[in-house]
């Protein structure tokens, strides 16, 4: 159970989370040449043009979520099936580098904050950050419609399977809900977090 203090804390991070995410896919689709995500005002880091609300709840409580989904044009796209996978994989890797930001500021701070009260509330704040965003990252990649990974998957899967992988989206939403709320999903999770994270460290100052 996250504590009050982490709780408070977690609101800017999720915000802040959500809004990279859904800004990456939104600014990777405009320089392929999609016009979409800027006539429908998601080339922003505003938290309000990209919430979904259950999503964002859903992140507040198990540290996973969503938000609202950037609509793209493949048809702009030079390349459609490079470029859709380019576009998914833009979210998660602009909440890697935030999360690489807070990480480093953490390395370099981190023992000079937790000699007060104020101090040890900012390293927490930087560690929530860290965690939202490697958390979202994560979850975003597993391979379930309508989870970027879904697409990412869909994009390197030869086409006949990739047609068949396709029967399977109406019933990914409900999926991941049942894995959420019974706790499987830690299963998918957990893997790709710490996969995530070792390339974090690695890539650390």
């Amino acid at each position: 159970m996250m504590s009050l203090e982490q709780i408070i804390l977690a609101v800017p991070a999720i915000l802040l989370a959500i809004s990279v995410h859904e800004y990456g896919h939104a600014f990777a689709a405009y320089k392929l040449g999609d016009p979409t995500p800027k006539y429908q005002g998601r080339l922003s880091l505003n938290p309000l043009a990209h919430l979904d609300p259950l999503g964002t709840i859903m992140l507040l409580l198990f540290r996973v979520g969503w938000a609202r989904p950037v609509m793209i044009n493949s048809q702009y796209f030079k390349n459609k099936k490079q470029g859709t996978i380019l576009v998914s994989l833009a979210g998660p890797l602009a909440n890697m580098i935030t999360a690489w930001i807070f990480y480093n500021l953490i390395s370099v701070f981190g023992n000079h904050m937790l000699g007060s009260v104020t101090g040890q509330s900012l390293f927490m704040f930087l560690l929530v950050n860290v965690q939202m965003n490697l958390g979202l990252a994560a979850f975003n990649l597993i391979p379930i419609p309508p989870l970027d990974g879904s697409h990412i998957l869909a994009g390197i899967l030869p086409r006949r399977l990739a047609y068949q992988y396709s029967k399977f989206a109406p019933y990914g939403p409900f999926v991941l809900m049942a894995l959420l709320i019974f706790g499987g999903s830690r299963y998918l999770i957990n893997p790709i977090f710490n996969v995530l994270f070792r390339i974090l460290d690695g890539l650390s100052l």
